[in-house]
């Protein structure tokens, strides 16, 4: 070893401590590795006053227009107006407050500031969850939720409450269109892929709503009741998969109890299986206003209180004095949250400047929305439209009033939303202009005479649909080439939606299509309608009237130009159903239990008077089987089944090739799809699998992976692969509490939806495999079978 003296003058030494006091103030500039993350949360929390500890855990209450709570624990200007919330700041140790905004389209805020009025502050309306599914397409998903993390955190925001990612179990459900499917997992490859481009920007998401919260009526007080398969195997499935291939900043707990108590007060939800069986390492935040102990909250492992109270407040206080709450509890939400609050932009002074890529974002969202929508019908090529058609008769409120997405949190207060007559005149399409004047007209006046919403979120009626006369009929067919037919549907928070005038169309509605489908066709003139909804509505009373049906769902603030993309035949769609068209409303395997049964006729009071709800609760009967599996293994035929969507060419599925015939470990597939058609197209292939069942009952086939192609030109071919694992095989036990799969023979299907199967193959499992043991807990308090008929 040679040792090396140097003698340093008192100069020296000084300049030297200069340049190890920069080189220690770069380290803690530089990203915090976990480790040093949590060494420094953990010291944070030891230097924090009891009194410090108990606001960090609670938010600082909300500010809307017309509803206000808080602040709860102190004093702050909205850094951010219209954000949902925040987190108290401790300025002395240089703990900033978070901001946390909605929502799961896009970015939720004010657009206009009383301190700045010559600025706007509009954020980019993306495509609503169910059209995202509706592509099929993780990559095309982590672009949208990159450019919706690029405006998060340009507007000075630090966590965006989303993704949402329940279960479709129920068409009626008020809020369906912020979630993406019925099948966990298309929902959880999908939100993973929202989460991870969110969160390249550097801001966080919070996975919500956690969990079984599949309904709006009653939420903050229905007791769902849901065997323990069931709740493994659908309704926290998706959840498992968002956190495993994401691990999201944040989870928000649902309002509903699951099997008896409060999702926000359920240690073995919120930490038995979140954190120790999945290994989420970030911190869970409430609904708004969620759940009612704060202190057991607290014991669970629900860190933050949204938006906060006074009352949460004094409740912590009195619990840590009495001994109720131990204050090393305390000190884990604090940990768990200051994790959290070192990764933000509100930590690292990010200069936030106010001025995402608005024109940019647009032309990702245009592209996202022509991605997602399906093409349910297109009868004798009907689209796209012939280059011989120029004139255009719209019918319809909604042609001229395009829905852009849902209301409550999963709106976005966006510049512009392109209508369906915009759009296709922005194609150079010409539009009856005495119709449009007419439509405008009564649009307007209909508009006026609505009453003013009671509160923020309400939902507002429908406007009705303009009678049209077979006088105005017999013009428009004369002076036009074509007709397109725009029914709409608007869905949001607080209420589930109807049978009546809603799910199934309204007698205006159907005789309208009725008259014009009978009027144009008379003269040898097609007829389109456009479904522009949030959700599932009826399609088989009336489909038959008309030539092609394009379901364009809620596209956000491009819509109207994305329909013309496809209407145009400039893109070819390739959107698939994420969740199954019924013949009926009956034919769902919930149309009995949905919503539930109210407990009590007393009604629950909020804020401002409010009727919130009823004590409830509803019992999920039909176990594991919803959706497809439901339809599949009963046999019970849909209008549109999951998965469906037609395009314009055609696609040919060939050498499907299996690793192994026999299961150890993984196997691998590949098959190569062939555009056989005369124009571009993408092609979603759906990987389904038959499983034995002789010790557990099953669905007849089950969705375990998909892919989407690129965009293949005619003649063109791409060999797509998938790797099948142990947990792809296995379904839960309850007995065991386990994760197994069953020994036997294994159909693996290849299709276009689960009702058409194009390529299969076989192999088997040699002896039941133990994929994975998992506590036995979320018990229900009744005995609980799977749905049999």
């Amino acid at each position: 070893m040679i040792y090396l003296c140097v003698i340093l003058t008192q100069r020296q030494i000084i300049g030297m401590k200069k340049i190890f006091f920069f080189a220690g103030f770069i380290i803690l500039a530089l990203p915090l590795t976990a480790q040093v993350k949590k060494a420094t949360a953990k010291k944070l929390v030891m230097q924090m006053s009891t009194e410090e500890k108990i606001n960090l855990v609670i938010g600082m209450g909300m500010n809307l227009p017309g509803l206000k709570a808080g602040p709860t624990v102190g004093e702050i200007k909205d850094k951010l107006p219209g954000a949902a919330g925040s987190t108290f700041p401790i300025k002395r140790l240089g703990i900033p407050s978070i901001i946390l905004a909605d929502g799961p389209a896009g970015l939720r805020i004010q657009p206009t500031r009383e301190s700045e009025k010559n600025s706007t502050f509009y954020c980019t309306a993306f495509p609503v969850g169910t059209l995202l599914a509706s592509t099929w397409d993780v990559d095309l998903v982590y672009k949208v939720g990159k450019a919706m993390g690029s405006e998060v955190k340009a507007y000075g925001a630090d966590i965006l409450l989303a993704p949402a990612l329940n279960i479709h179990r129920n068409s009626l459900g008020g809020r369906n269109f912020e979630y993406y499917s019925e099948d966990p997992v298309v929902s959880g490859n999908m939100s993973a892929a929202m989460v991870n481009g969110i969160e390249s920007n550097g801001v966080g998401t919070s996975v919500k709503h956690y969990a079984a919260n599949n309904q709006e009526t009653n939420r903050n007080y229905v007791n769902s009741i849901v065997s323990e398969r069931a709740l493994r195997e659908i309704y926290l499935r998706g959840f498992e998969i968002a956190v495993k291939k994401s691990q999201p900043w944040t989870v928000m707990s649902s309002y509903n109890k699951i099997n008896g108590t409060y999702t926000s007060e359920d240690y073995n939800l919120l930490t038995t299986i979140l954190r120790k069986e999945w290994g989420f390492k970030g911190f869970v935040m409430t609904d708004w206003f969620g759940g009612k102990d704060a202190v057991a909250q607290m014991k669970a492992g629900n860190d933050l209180l949204m938006p906060g109270t006074n009352e949460q407040n004094t409740l912590l206080k009195t619990a840590l004095k009495n001994g109720l709450l131990d204050i090393k509890t305390l000190d884990e939400n604090c940990e768990r949250i200051l994790n959290i609050v070192l990764e933000t932009p509100a930590y690292k002074q990010y200069k936030y400047n106010n001025k995402p890529d608005l024109k940019a974002n647009a032309v990702i969202a245009r592209a996202a929305a022509t991605e997602g929508m399906i093409l349910l019908k297109n009868e004798n090529h009907s689209l796209p439209l012939d280059q011989k058609i120029k004139k255009i008769a719209a019918f319809g409120n909604t042609s001229y009033n395009f829905i852009s997405g849902g209301t409550g949190s999963g709106d976005v207060n966006e510049a512009y939303t392109v209508s369906l007559v915009d759009g296709l005149k922005n194609a150079g399409y010409e539009m009856n202009a005495d119709l449009k004047n007419r439509y405008e007209k009564f649009i307007a006046s209909e508009k006026e005479k609505a009453p003013k919403k009671k509160y923020f979120f309400e939902l507002p009626a429908p406007l009705p649909e303009m009678e049209i006369t077979k006088d105005i009929l017999a013009n428009k067919v004369d002076e036009t080439d074509i007709a397109i037919i725009t029914i709409g549907r608007n869905a949001g928070e607080f209420q589930d939606r109807k049978t009546e005038n809603d799910y199934y169309l309204s007698e205006t509605e159907k005789q309208l299509i009725k008259n014009v489908s009978a009027t144009y066709h008379a003269r040898n003139k097609k007829v389109i309608l456009i479904l522009n909804t949030g959700g599932v509505v009826d399609v088989s009373l009336w489909r038959n009237d008309v030539d092609a049906i394009l379901l364009a769902w809620q596209g956000g603030q491009e819509a109207g130009n994305a329909v013309t993309d496809i209407l145009s035949g400039k893109v070819n769609p390739s959107g698939k159903l994420a969740t199954t068209f019924p013949m009926s409303f009956n034919d769902e395997p919930s149309a009995q239990t949905f919503p539930g049964k109210n407990l009590s006729d007393k009604p629950n009071i909020g804020m401002g008077g409010l009727v919130m709800g009823f004590d409830s609760e509803s019992v999920y009967t039909e176990g594991i089987f919803v959706g497809y599996r439901y339809f599949n293994t009963f046999k019970i035929k849909p209008a549109y089944d999951f998965g469906f969507g037609l395009s314009y060419t055609t696609f040919e599925y060939s050498n499907l090739k299996l690793s192994a015939s026999t299961f150890r470990g993984k196997i691998n597939v590949s098959v190569v799809v062939k555009n056989t058609g005369k124009v571009a197209g993408k092609e979603v292939v759906q990987l389904y699998i038959t499983a034995p069942s002789k010790k557990l009952q099953k669905p007849t086939v089950e969705l375990k992976s998909f892919a989407k192609t690129a965009l293949l030109q005619p003649g063109f071919s791409q060999t797509l692969t998938f790797e099948i694992n142990p947990k792809d095989l296995a379904s839960f036990d309850s007995k065991s509490s386990s994760w197994i799969a069953e020994a036997g023979k294994y159909i693996l299907k290849l299709g276009t939806s689960s009702d058409k199967i194009l390529q299969t193959s076989t192999f088997s499992v040699a002896k039941e495999i133990l994929v994975e043991k998992c506590h036995k807990v979320l018990s229900p308090q009744i005995e609980m079978e799977e749905l049999t008929k």
